[in-house]
């Protein structure tokens, strides 16, 4: 699918969640929708799924807008939405008023995009990743965004379709299988760390989630085996990349904190992205160009 005459070749984009460090994935959109790049096929996790959310629509600054509240009544996390909304983390702000208030989205841009968008979610009781699709109904697809960005002990199960859902980070942080398994043999991933940086978790934090997910056994497991799988994960990648079948692009500076809350951090990391993808922009075209098609047993090697 193109735009403008830039053309993917089929490729996929696969989106790392991170909280706020989805403002580098913003400054890297934004850059490739001012250079009129599309794809065809984009799953996304957590702040990936709100970056999706704006790449669809081709809304340059929209997840820009929406992470960095520099007004405090607008701002959707924090102690005040604790006093009010009775969480820290009120996503309901995000999915459900800011696109039809402070930040109008373009829904009839997003379902006639043409794209191909999933949503990465964690299933509370089976503990098992789910990837959803909405392409007409609003409310739902909010839902889904939400859902995915529920980050666990920050925010409330998210309920659909009778189910109920956490952050899709939980049990599949870098889609890229994903991707692979929808037929898109090459990708393109974004991730919001650093080389080298990945989740850690303390017999704190073990506790915790053991205490408060005690009646969903299967969720705890795939809450605890996170950092596990997150380094696999890592290291698919890593050889992936070494055959050509993904281009990774990922910060060159030390990562902000998830729940980050100084306006110039934020800003200083979406200008990072923004820069980082500028200075990458002709290396991943001579890999869009180049992206002939795999066959499809070489593809299932490459997931197995």
């Amino acid at each position: 699918m193109t735009r403008d005459g830039i053309e993917t070749n089929g490729v996929g984009l696969v989106l790392e969640g991170g909280a706020l460090r989805g403002l580098f994935t913003a400054g890297v959109l934004d850059y490739f929708m001012e250079q009129g790049l599309k794809f065809p096929y984009i799953v996304g996790v957590s702040a990936g799924a709100c970056n999706l959310l704006g790449y669809a629509a081709h809304q340059i600054h929209y997840t820009k807008n929406c992470m960095i509240q520099k007004d405090a009544k607008n701002q959707y996390f924090g102690v005040n939405q604790l006093l009010h909304a009775k969480t820290i983390f009120n996503l309901d702000r995000v999915f459900y008023e800011y696109p039809y208030d402070q930040l109008p989205f373009d829904f009839k841009t997003f379902f006639n995009s043409g794209i191909q968008t999933e949503f990465v979610v964690t299933n509370c009781v089976t503990g098992k990743a789910e990837y959803l699709y909405e392409n007409r109904d609003e409310y739902r697809l909010g839902t889904l965004g939400k859902a995915s960005a529920s980050v666990p002990l920050f925010s409330k199960m998210v309920e659909l379709d009778q189910k109920k859902y956490l952050d899709g980070g939980i049990t599949d942080s870098i889609p890229i299988k994903r991707a692979i398994s929808q037929g898109f043999l090459k990708n393109v991933v974004i991730l919001t760390r650093s080389r080298g940086a990945a989740p850690i978790m303390n017999s704190y934090q073990r506790l915790l989630y053991q205490t408060f997910y005690k009646d969903f056994p299967q969720l705890i497991d795939a809450i605890l085996n996170r950092p596990a799988m997150y380094k696999n994960q890592l290291a698919l990648l890593d050889s992936l990349q070494k055959d050509g079948r993904v281009f990774v692009i990922r910060p060159k500076l030390p990562e902000i904190k998830r729940f980050e809350t100084n306006p110039d951090t934020l800003e200083a990391y979406y200008q990072h992205g923004v820069q980082v993808a500028k200075s990458c922009w002709k290396e991943m075209q001579d890999y869009l160009s180049h992206a002939a098609q795999i066959s499809q047993s070489t593809g299932e090697l490459a997931v197995n």
